[in-house]
């Protein structure tokens, strides 16, 4: 398509070249390298970057400050789903609610479905995606829907203390976080399923030579500036 129009628009130049003024000529040059540059745009693919690392690491904190930073938009899977699931007259809210309140993995389909459309409705084209994929289904999943469709970056990597993720979960339901997991008996089956289910998916991408690993447990500045030198290598 790309080449199609590329023809077209030099055929239109020449034309205009030969039966029109020299102003004419620039504003032809003009709406074609328009078209082109527009078309070559819509050609691009999102850039993405996955977050991952255990309940109450920092995930949401510092993709925050590298949105700021490096002009990201964030796209939170959980946020997603807990928006979905306030939302009137969803269709899977109750499915959400149920899958979260008991710390287990909602359906691949309904995330992926959540995901892309934030994406189309950005005018941006980099995107942190914040605790996704969390296990083999999503995985599979994300390749089967979107893996063709975006430039896959690398899986950043906050790995943090059991402890240190508890005390932090626990603190932010004091504080009103509005999130039902955030209490002791969530958290355990939340602690359990990462580990089972998304510490293999971490290795996995390990092994493809993608994951950037942080330490977070120091604090957000602290970790931020570790984040920082990892975008600054790799080209943002």
């Amino acid at each position: 398509m790309f080449k199609v129009l590329t023809r077209s628009c030099n055929l239109l130049l020449a034309q205009t070249i030969k039966h029109s003024t020299c102003t004419t000529v620039n504003l032809y040059s003009t709406i074609a390298a328009g078209a082109l540059t527009r078309l070559k745009m819509s050609e691009e693919k999102p850039i993405i970057v996955f977050v991952l690392g255990g309940p109450g690491a920092g995930k949401g904190t510092q993709c925050a400050k590298i949105v700021e930073r490096f002009g990201f938009v964030h796209l939170s899977a959980g946020d997603l789903l807990r928006e979905e699931r306030a939302r009137e007259g969803s269709e899977v809210g109750a499915l959400i609610e149920d899958y979260i309140r008991n710390g287990k993995i909602v359906p691949v389909e309904v995330t992926c479905s959540l995901l892309e459309a934030a994406m189309n409705k950005s005018d941006k084209n980099k995107f942190l995606i914040d605790g996704f994929p969390r296990n083999q289904d999503n995985l599979d999943g994300w390749n089967r829907q979107m893996s063709e469709k975006v430039d896959f970056q690398f899986v950043l990597f906050f790995n943090c203390s059991e402890d240190v993720c508890v005390d932090r979960c626990l603190n932010r339901g004091k504080s009103g976080s509005g999130r039902s997991d955030d209490n002791m008996e969530s958290l355990k089956k939340r602690i359990q399923t990462y580990n089972n289910d998304s510490l293999p998916i971490i290795k996995h991408f390990e092994e493809l030579g993608k994951v950037k690993q942080i330490d977070a447990s120091p604090s957000s500045d602290e970790v931020f500036s570790k984040v920082e030198e990892v975008f600054v290598q790799s080209g943002f």
